[in-house]
């Protein structure tokens, strides 16, 4: 479209040129890619504002801005469309663009299960249709208009999903998706908080499909057929379930070797009885399974068809694993997606991760299969995509790919390294040594037949079999969720001390960064240091600064947290002998906690200390709540908070400036956020332990190995070190990689500690070793050698341990060695 026929459809005041032709269209500075054809919108959210980075973007290329004031920047040769509301211009624009194609669109809603449905739909049916999907989770109020504005006139069929978690959100997606066909997948507890009850979010989620033709859904669910009934809806329906009155009905389900064969029967398509294979056990999987069985029903494929591509079906890569390499290089693994979609996200990732790391920037890449573009035109794309996004590095492995390098190298040549294999065994076999990536972010990103894990493996800086993922989305997740307790002028500050609870400091602490926390705080200098180290540019606070790092303090522009007055004199010298002025500190109260911290009692002489000396600044006076966790102590919390507001009253009326009032921690946050001051200190709650209420929390860190050996053991023997391991019977014993040098308690021996293998629990047998134990895995069927084995994370949660222990989440979650190699990933 022409900037003149966009600014028609969005009702915007045009400030510039009319004929500009626009193809992209962005709303995230950091994922720019084509600038020349890209109209940037400048939405206005509670965490940023686009509005500051078009001066940055114009100086990117970026010409074109639609913007939600008249006080634009004055910028020779930009574009600027002027409109109310840029988020509401960007959704009428993109319902119109919408409107021009008459395909069949699949739309998809639910509370679980829409990305996996959308993605095993994509891989059933892209031998049929050229297909144009949301990429990764794009459904929100942005990433479902930035999906469907990629349809073309070549899509032959479009698949998006629709997320939403509050009243009045779904009838803003409805004419941008306008689905044809709708799927509602699992429906369960997320989000429920916004919703008065279960039957408004299904009204609201139903509200997608008020224009479609039909609407595929579980008949065995009452609550949601029942619904779809008294909702007026013209789409007729067309469901499935175990239930005689579904059209669909799953007659089977018999699961065996990593696999579950499903017998069903539909009388409308005069299929009395047909059955597949998929290869999947849980239940979660059936679900999707059984949505896109009767989806592709609906759309006429034959249950031969169905059961050829259902056994065929791959696990869906959600996210982005960041793995520490050879040669000091970061591996981002997105070595099982791969479309110019994902592409251009992964790149983005790419590029955030080498700028925060000073690191060169690699990419690996397989042929695109099955994009439905020719392929000339797509290498064009990739290459001009590699070219804006400043690699440095670019392999090239596939035929495909191989064949056209003369289309890259026209783009490339001089302006980035490049080599090209036909397959992965001949980059392995001939060009990776260990020699060859120094420095660099490496991006692999392959299609599925391409093998990149083998590339991976090679890659990577440590073999431990037993790993901790860390799930960043779920982390700014919990930051969100706590937010939602708070004022929007109430500042954060995240705990990212003990290495960010175990989790890993610098991801951890970047990741909350990039998610607007205001403050981050560390328990020593050190760990400050690391931070600063790596790129980390907001204000860090030192819990327990030592007299012997105060130099460190100074020299990274760490602020000192001060609770005596032996370290406020110490300090104070130091700070002048250094020539500072105003730097800032932190002082704390001891309200109750009798650890460290001033006194009530001497404030009076405090103040009167801070006040005849100019070299520090107080920025913050704050106390630690001692039992915000639980109710048998509120007495003494309410008792503390009026210690505190005492205390910080003196404050406020002896100095000027301002000084902001801090003393919740995670729990006070969700128990008593009417005593939330002006900042907030968040620690466990990043990591999705709650002191009210886990389900609306997301566990982040989960610690994996897997089953080295198996062996039968007769109940006449014994197991482990000095044959504490006694059994009752004869048993199937699993050996695990992992023992008390990676964290994992020596007390859990003996029956007390249980992981979960397959999804059933397996005891722990004998003692915890050093670096192995051992577990029972005679009740568990199909177990084999290689299988996962989760020892905590979201389906058995660390407070299992916990409680078996005594102790609390905090020292199991801290106690994981460094040698535990840690993986980040993002959905």
């Amino acid at each position: 479209m022409t900037l003149q026929q966009i600014a028609q459809i969005i009702a915007a005041k045009l400030a510039g040129k009319p004929d500009v032709e626009i193809a992209y269209l962005l709303t995230d500075s950091r994922t720019l890619s084509f600038p020349e054809e890209t109209l940037f919108f400048a939405l206005k959210t509670a965490k940023n504002d686009g509005h500051h980075y078009i001066e940055e973007l114009y100086q990117r290329g970026v010409r074109n801005f639609v913007v939600g004031t008249k006080n634009f920047p004055s910028l020779p040769d930009a574009n600027f469309l002027v409109v109310e509301n840029p988020l509401v211009a960007l959704q009428a624009l993109v319902a119109v663009h919408r409107a021009q194609f008459s395909c069949p669109v699949i739309g998809i809603t639910g509370s679980n299960g829409k990305t996996i449905v959308k993605e095993w739909l994509y891989q059933l049916l892209q031998a049929d249709y050229r297909i144009t999907r949301s990429p990764r989770s794009y459904n929100s109020q942005i990433g479902v208009p930035l999906s469907v504005w990629e349809m073309s006139p070549q899509t032959e069929l479009g698949i998006f999903e629709a997320g939403i978690s509050r009243v009045g959100e779904m009838a803003k997606l409805q004419p941008i998706i306008r689905p044809t066909i709708g799927v509602f997948t699992h429906l369960g507890d997320a989000h429920q908080e916004n919703f008065s009850s279960m039957k408004e979010k299904i009204n609201e989620k139903l509200q997608l499909f008020i224009h479609s033709e039909a609407i595929i859904y579980e008949k065995d669910n009452k609550l949601l057929d029942i619904a779809v009934q008294q909702s007026g809806l013209k789409a007729k329906s067309f469901t499935w379930g175990k239930t005689a009155e579904a059209d669909v009905q799953i007659i089977e389900q018999k699961t065996e070797a990593g696999k579950t064969a499903i017998t069903y029967s539909c009388p409308k398509f005069v299929i009395p009885r047909s059955s597949f294979l998929i290869p999947f056990t849980d239940i979660a999987s059936i679900e999707n399974a059984l949505s896109c069985l009767t989806t592709m029903l609906y759309l006429g494929k034959s249950s031969e068809t169905i059961a050829e591509r259902m056994a065929t079906l791959e696990p869906v890569a959600m996210r982005l694993e960041m793995k520490e390499g050879l040669n000091n290089c970061l591996i981002i693994d997105d070595s099982y997606n791969s479309d110019l979609s994902s592409l251009g996200i992964a790149l983005d990732f790419l590029v955030e991760q080498a700028a925060a790391k000073q690191m060169k920037r690699t990419l690996i890449l397989s042929d695109i299969l099955q994009s439905g573009q020719k392929a000339k035109e797509l290498y064009r794309i990739i290459a001009e995509l590699i070219l804006n996004k400043g690699v440095n590095k670019f392999i090239g492995i596939g035929e495909e790919i191989y064949n056209l390098q003369s289309i890259i190298y026209d783009y490339l040549e001089g302006k980035c390294e490049m080599q090209f294999f036909k397959t992965t065994d001949d980059f392995l076999n001939n060009q990776l040594s260990n020699n060859q990536f120094n420095n660099e972010a490496v991006l692999l990103k392959g299609a599925r037949s391409f093998h990149f894990e083998d590339i991976s493996e090679k890659l990577e800086a440590i073999a431990h079999q037993t790993t901790l993922e860390v799930d960043l989305t779920a982390l700014v997740h919990n930051v969100d969720y706590f937010r939602s307790f708070l004022k929007p002028e109430t500042k954060l500050m995240s705990m990212v001390k003990a290495y960010a609870y175990g989790s890993g400091d610098i991801e951890v602490a970047r990741t909350l960064q990039s998610a607007g926390v205001q403050y981050l705080a560390v328990a020593v200098a050190d760990e400050g240091v690391a931070l600063r180290n790596e790129g980390i540019h907001i204000p860090i606070v030192v819990m327990n600064p030592e007299i012997g790092a105060f130099g460190k303090i100074f020299d990274y522009r760490l602020e000192p947290e001060i609770y005596s007055f032996r370290l406020l004199e110490a300090f104070r010298h130091e700070a002048a002998r250094r020539g500072e002025t105003s730097y800032p500190v932190h002082i704390k109260i001891d309200t109750g906690m009798n650890r460290l911290g001033f006194s009530p009692q001497d404030v009076d002489e405090l103040i009167s200390t801070l006040k005849a000396q100019q070299t520090l600044a107080v920025r913050s006076v704050f106390s630690h709540l001692v039992g915000s966790d639980e109710a048998q102590f509120d007495s003494f919390t309410q008792t503390q908070v009026e210690r505190f507001t005492a205390a910080a009253e003196k404050f406020e009326k002896a100095f000027t400036h301002k000084i902001l009032k801090h003393i919740l921690n995670s729990a006070g946050i969700e128990r008593f956020p009417q005593y939330q001051f002006d900042m907030v200190r968040l620690g466990i709650g990043h990591y999705g332990i709650s002191a009210v209420d886990n389900a609306r929390l997301e566990e982040v860190c989960t610690l994996k190995s897997s089953i080295l050996q198996i062996r039968r053991v007769p109940a006449t023997e014994t197991v482990g070190y000095c044959r504490k391991g006694k059994l009752q019977r004869d048993s199937l014993i699993g050996v695990i990689p992992v023992g008390y040098a990676d964290g994992y308690d020596r007390h859990l021996g003996n029956g007390v500690g249980k992981v979960l293998v397959k999804g059933q629990l397996a005891p722990i047998v004998g003692n915890v070793c050093m670096d192995i134990c051992m577990i029972d895995l005679t009740d568990i069927p199909a177990v084999k050698e290689g299988d996962a084995v989760i020892l905590f994370g979201k389906e058995y949660s660390i407070n299992n341990i916990a409680r078996s222990l005594q102790t609390i989440a905090y020292e199991v979650l801290t106690g994981i060695s460094r040698r535990v190699k840690r993986i980040y990933f993002k959905e």
